[in-house]
């Protein structure tokens, strides 16, 4: 076990409760520490519901294609924390070093005194304190839920706050109605900057500009200020600084092309505006893992059946299962396949919902447990999936899933895709020693 693991269970124990959403306990110990998030590079925030990870690593890539370097944080990790902390340098950042974030952990955790806090918060300020010692030219910052209570939000002035788009999620934490989600994940616009805001629906636009409005706040509007669509294979962006004929990202699916859009415009309206050049290296150089990424090598794929395909996403609710089941489709019109699905979900999330828009694309769906986390029972989740219209069974784990499935008699090689969790996806990458760097 690395070192930051056990400092980070022990950091678990300061605040028995998972997630208590205030800034009250930040405020107090970023001040503690001299308020770090004052001295970080200039700094971009991101909120959403789906596609805020996405957007942060577009807008890092084309920014490292751009010559800067760029501090990134983002949550949840899917195979060592180390992930959620990314240090610039020039020609590229790496993932924080074990013995760095051991130092600020310990630090943070001596400055803190045992007062209660929940974990995401401290690690939130230890992050902080890493940026604020590591010179960069920026730094990107995903929330981690929410927003206007997130622990991210001590940042008070950011040069642009983006809002990717916003579904029923969280609900336990943030409300059942999707305009009470919509007015927390608006809690970190910011009186005077650049609101960047990706495609929503029209009861989720009007919080948003309802609060953009009260705050003086300029937005920057999908389909209204700026465009982002695929055309003859290509991304096409075009706002009032005139037009990009890019490339498709290099990221699977539809949704992408909006997200590297939303990157493009966020960059725009903080004032950084890359070239054509640059946007481009970025679009091609672009990584972000288990975002309906292909799994070529590995134990898992030791598993299939001669020519199959196995793909990997963590996406977990309603909003991800439609991007995600209109991916599979394109991929049906290029190459017909039979689409078999693993799936496995957290007790917390909306199975019904998330696997609904497979319902005559899939074939069947294997469903199966997430080993170390509170996820359902595969019976339940396999009534769900029979509930949202497609054949479903049980399974132990995910390679007896793949056995099973290896077992069927099918017109042609599957193309099976692993979703429903980014924890079950940090432990896929894991078994096929495909690591997230």
């Amino acid at each position: 076990m690395d070192r930051s693991a056990a400092i980070l269970d022990r950091l678990l124990r300061l605040h028995p409760r998972e997630i208590d959403l205030s800034l009250e306990r930040v405020e107090r110990l970023m001040t503690a520490l001299g308020n770090p998030e004052r001295r970080m590079p200039p700094a971009i925030h991101v909120a959403g519901t789906n596609g805020k990870g996405s957007t942060t690593a577009f807008m890092r890539a084309m920014l490292e294609a751009a010559g800067r370097s760029v501090h990134v944080y983002t949550s949840p990790h899917l195979v060592r924390f180390h992930e959620r902390v990314r240090i610039g340098a020039p020609g590229g950042g790496t993932l924080v070093d074990e013995d760095e974030l051991v130092d600020a952990l310990l630090d943070v955790e001596r400055i803190n005194d045992g007062a209660p806090i929940t974990q995401f918060e401290i690690t939130t300020a230890a992050a902080f304190r890493l940026f604020a010692d590591h010179e960069a030219d920026y730094a990107l910052i995903e929330v981690g839920l929410g927003g206007r209570l997130d622990a991210t939000n001590v940042v008070a002035r950011p040069l642009a706050g983006v809002i990717t788009s916003i579904s029923m999620d969280h609900e336990k934490f943030l409300g059942e109605r999707i305009e009470g989600i919509a007015a927390e994940k608006a809690g970190i616009l910011k009186r005077g900057v650049p609101a960047v805001i990706a495609p929503q629906t029209d009861a989720v636009m009007g919080v948003l500009e309802d609060s953009a409005k009260r705050l003086r706040a300029p937005l920057f509007v999908a389909n209204q200020d700026w465009r982002a669509h695929a055309e003859q294979g290509r991304l096409v962006y075009e706002d009032e600084d005139g037009l990009l004929d890019l490339p498709a990202p290099r990221l699977v699916g539809r949704h992408q092309f909006t997200n590297a859009g939303t990157a493009i415009a966020a960059l725009r309206r903080a004032g950084i505006a890359p070239s054509a050049k640059e946007v481009e290296g970025g679009l091609q150089a672009v990584d972000w893992p288990a975002r309906l990424q292909r799994i070529t090598a590995g134990k898992l794929v030791a598993l299939l059946p001669p020519g199959a395909e196995l793909w990997l996403d963590g996406g977990h609710n309603p909003g991800a299962g439609s991007v995600i089941a209109e991916a599979m489709a394109d991929l049906e019109d290029r190459v017909s396949r039979p689409l078999i699905l693993v799936v496995g979900m957290l007790t917390t999330k909306d199975p019904v919902g998330f696997l609904r828009p497979f319902a005559g694309l899939a074939r069947e769906a294997i469903m199966v447990p997430i080993p170390g986390h509170a996820g359902r029972e595969p019976e339940e989740l396999a009534e769900a999936a029979r509930a949202s219209g497609l054949r479903a069974e049980p399974a132990p784990d995910v390679a007896t899933a793949l056995r099973m499935i290896g077992a069927r008699t099918l017109e042609a090689p599957p193309r099976i895709l692993i979703c429903g969790s980014l924890y079950l996806a940090g432990l896929v990458l894991e078994e096929s020693g495909v690591l997230p760097r």
